[in-house]
């Protein structure tokens, strides 16, 4: 009977390794599965293709992207956005206005002013030694659209050069897949992206 017992055991190892592997496959698959949905409905990573956002983000920088940011609330002033651009592809700016708002370039200290509030820039976000525009504009922005520029306003396609398309150069909210929040990529330069202090002052 004893000899009978061992054999049982034996017997039953195959079926116990079996199911440890169908186990860990399963729960890869699992995790797999999990990992696409993020990808599709909540996070997106987006790499950095120009200079236009400098120095805030730099070309070849990696950031993620929050697409249920706007789901609960709406864009606010400040924000890095990916969205739809003027051409159709993914695009990286920073948004300045929001519906309802008037953008003007300049105030007599070469400042842009939102809604006659002037944003601080300089020494903030604005890369070193580009002025806040080289262009002069006023601009309305129509309700659920939004005025984006980049950060190196000398080497940004944004919401200035499409002045005459129709949307007064504006995006819709609708065209927004989401909100920057982290630059993780490279390490040496991880950093959270919020929205500066300047808008606070905004209304």
């Amino acid at each position: 009977m004893a000899k009978t017992g061992k054999t049982e055991e034996k017997n039953d190892a195959p079926a116990k390794k079996g199911s440890g592997l169908r186990d860990t496959i399963l729960y890869g698959l699992g995790g797999i599965v999990v990992a696409l949905l993020v990808h599709a409905f909540v996070l997106q990573t987006f790499y950095i293709p120009s200079g236009s956002m400098e120095n805030t983000l730099l070309l070849n920088d990696y950031v993620a992207v929050n697409k249920l940011a706007y789901k609960l609330g709406d864009v606010e002033r400040g924000d890095i956005v990916v969205f739809k651009g003027w051409d159709g592809e993914d695009t990286i700016k920073r948004v300045i206005g929001v519906g309802g708002d008037t953008v003007k370039c300049c105030d007599d200290k070469r400042r842009i002013t939102v809604n006659g509030t002037p944003l601080d820039e300089e020494g903030v976000y604005l890369y070193p030694g580009a002025h806040p525009s080289g262009r002069r504009f006023e601009v309305k922005v129509p309700p659920g659209r939004l005025w984006l520029m980049g950060d190196h306003r000398n080497n940004s396609m944004d919401s200035r050069m499409f002045l005459e398309d129709g949307h007064l150069g504006t995006i819709s909210e609708a065209d927004v897949i989401g909100r920057a929040f982290v630059r993780f990529w490279p390490l040496s330069r991880f950093s959270w992206l919020s929205p500066p202090a300047t808008f606070s002052a905004v209304h």
